[in-house]
């Protein structure tokens, strides 16, 4: 098969494209003349780590680490972040039904999967309304311009149900003129993959636009997949400080559940997702004050087709309506010198509605819908301190307040102390997030469990989150962090099966802590290398789902003689528990699957053609090199060695 010999022929091109330009450019080394100034190669796996004004800490991934990890959805832009962890059965596309595709952070997203984590576009929240979890294939990377990974709960900044966040920013032509880029590469699996985007402004009016095109055939039966995705921004400076965008973006989605290897029978069929999500934004600018206002609706549908009943031997088919809508309203004041006041108000709708397409109808097929609302104000006030020695002080409160249309209405505070100068950030954060159940706890209470009414008496899932780092810069070449990190967990919803009917109750508790640490280095422009891990020195259960002892990951990029880029990356991960988290001790699907170390490369040969104006690069892209076996999950293999050949085009 030709992925037994791919590693061979990565190997052979790897000669082509480096060893023996290198070795020809050493001969000629004294009829050289001199060259224009290398780029500097971009910091692999991610731009770094930053201390926010709130005192905690942001991870920032950047076109650069996207394209150089041939990253094709969120979670292979993100598994290799310290800290980040991914569940996935297939290549392409993540089977939306069960722990086909999440994300977890340091743990935190086990609850439902994905759930507690934020996913946002823009600042707008992204999921599916009815089941309260992002749905990774809803959330295209080819659109982000950058990734903003959060790692703890921040109330202020997110609200509700952000344990953790990930915000997407999206692309936009800041400079005139016109920018186009074409891409596409095809690979193991019958992969393909084509993107297409062009980018102008003209005066005050700028535009973006992108559809991207995905799919493979997959490394089992029945585990292919196919993304398409269509994305458009235009923005206008309405007067000098003032101005208004749009941003619509369409997925249209297909993934298939493989099954348990060697067991066909017990596959969950496919899950199609279509969705669109709306962003209008009203932006002012002023000294003292800038702000926004953000209308937004996200409308979608979710088909999970040919479902399996493993206890009565049947296929079904759910199929989930959801509409999230509302407004988020931000403004940014400096009341007197070094303060900094942050105000503003969410008004978030979520509503749904859900059929059951049994072969035999029954009375209970069908939710025919509710709308849960949440406004929630909030605080927060910063002052800056100038100290001695150049350093300085920036103490920060917050708070932000929730008032649900079905549940008690709730407080969560945040605080922060945020000390440095130059070449030194040392930081404390404090933050109590929380997480309302969402409308699924009422659409399973009226269709499977006879209508019942606890849901009402449930309170929202709590963490406290506590952050103590520090960052530090030695020279221009290095940047070291560590960050010490505590999460614990209160009113962690459970379904109670006995007495009958089921019904949730907020009885689970979870604890952990551990140190996480970064370096980047970069000895020339040429070269830049990143380590990163994260380790969980205790947990509480034991058991606690998605959250291994260990996670170490590493890279580097390397330009050899302007036209040519290496970039390799690995990452190690110890075994880990999996399982279904809203059961009691995590019922009989509790299972440890196995660490795995796997390695990543990619080569890539550009060229600058100047009749006619067009400039590029040729890549071919190696997944788990060393062909390991792994999983993220029980029986579901992943790939094993895989490559991608590829062009970029740019004018």
């Amino acid at each position: 098969m030709m992925r037994k010999h791919f590693f061979k022929i990565f190997l052979v091109l790897f000669c082509i494209l480096v060893i023996i330009p290198v070795t020809y450019a050493q001969e000629k080394q004294e009829d050289t003349v001199t060259l224009e100034e290398v780029i500097v190669v971009a910091s692999p796996i991610i731009e770094g780590n930053k201390v926010i004004d709130s005192g905690g800490q942001v991870t920032v991934i950047n076109e650069n680490q996207i394209n150089n990890l041939n990253a094709q959805d969120l979670p292979s832009a993100l598994r290799w972040t310290p800290g980040v962890s991914i569940s996935r059965h297939n290549q392409v596309g993540s089977f939306g039904g069960a722990e086909g595709g999440a994300i977890y952070i340091r743990g935190m997203g086990s609850s439902r999967p994905g759930g507690e984590i934020q996913i946002l576009v823009d600042g707008i929240p992204k999921f599916a309304g009815i089941w309260s979890h992002p749905l990774m294939d809803m959330v295209n990377t080819d659109i982000a311009q950058s990734i903003e990974v959060y790692k703890g709960a921040q109330p202020v900044l997110f609200g509700n149900m952000a344990f953790g966040a990930i915000n997407l920013i999206t692309k936009r032509k800041y400079e005139s003129g016109f920018a186009t880029e074409l891409k596409a590469a095809g690979g193991s699996y019958h992969s393909l993959i084509e993107v297409a985007e062009h980018g102008g402004k003209i005066k005050n009016t700028d535009y973006y636009v992108l559809q991207s095109y995905k799919r493979s055939s997959g490394h089992r039966d029945n585990a292919g997949g196919e993304l398409q995705n269509y994305f458009a921004r235009v923005g206008h400076e309405v007067f000098d400080n003032w101005s208004a965008s749009l941003v619509v973006n369409v997925s249209d989605n297909r993934s298939e559940d493989p099954g348990p290897k060697g067991r066909p029978l017990e596959r969950q069929g496919t899950y199609k997702l279509e969705d669109v999500l709306t962003i209008a934004t009203l932006s002012h600018d002023y000294n003292n004050i800038k702000g926004d206002w953000k209308f937004y609706w996200q409308k979608g549908k979710a088909s999970w087709l040919e479902q399996y009943d493993l206890a009565s031997s049947f296929y079904f088919n759910t199929i989930t309506d959801f509409d999230n809508y509302g407004l988020r309203a931000r403004e940014a004041l400096t009341l007197w010198s070094g303060s900094s006041l942050l105000a503003g108000a969410d008004f978030d709708f979520t509503s749904g509605k859900v059929f059951i397409d049994r072969e035999a109808p029954r009375p209970d097929a069908e939710f025919s819908g509710k709308t849960f609302r949440i406004v929630s104000p909030y605080l927060s006030l910063s002052q800056k301190f100038e100290l001695p020695g150049d350093w300085q002080l920036v103490p920060t409160g917050g708070i932000r307040y929730y008032e649900h249309s079905a549940f008690d209405a709730q407080f969560t505070p945040q605080a922060g102390i945020a000390l440095k100068n130059s070449s030194t950030d040392l930081h404390f954060f404090y933050s109590r997030g929380i997480n309302y159940p969402g409308l699924y706890v009422v659409a399973q209470s009226e269709m499977f469990w006879a209508g019942n009414i606890r849901w009402k008496e449930l309170k929202p899932e709590k963490v406290d989150h506590f952050e103590v780092g520090i960052n530090r810069s030695f020279g221009l070449k290095v940047r070291a962090d560590l960050t010490y990190f505590y999460d614990k967990g209160s009113n962690r919803l459970i379904i109670i099966t006995s007495p009958l009917p089921p019904h949730y109750e907020n009885i689970a508790r979870f604890e952990r802590h551990g140190l996480e640490a970064t370096l980047n280095f970069n000895p020339a422009k040429e070269f830049s290398f990143f380590v990163g891990g994260a380790w969980v020195a205790r947990k509480s259960p034991d058991n606690l789902p998605y959250s291994p002892e260990w996670m170490v990951s590493a890279g580097v990029n390397i330009r050899v003689f302007d036209h040519f880029k290496i970039s390799l990356d690995t990452i190690y991960q110890d075994d880990q528990y999996v399982a279904n988290n809203r059961l009691v001790d995590y019922g009989a699907s509790i299972v440890k699957v196995n660490g795995f170390w796997i390695l990543n490369g990619m080569i890539s040969l550009e060229f600058n053609w100047q009749a006619p104006k067009i400039e590029g690069e040729i890549f071919l892209a190696g997944e788990n090199l060393t062909d390991v076996r792994y999983a993220y999950k029980k029986d579901y293999p992943t790939p094993g060695i895989s490559g991608m050949l590829g062009i970029k085009l740019r004018f």
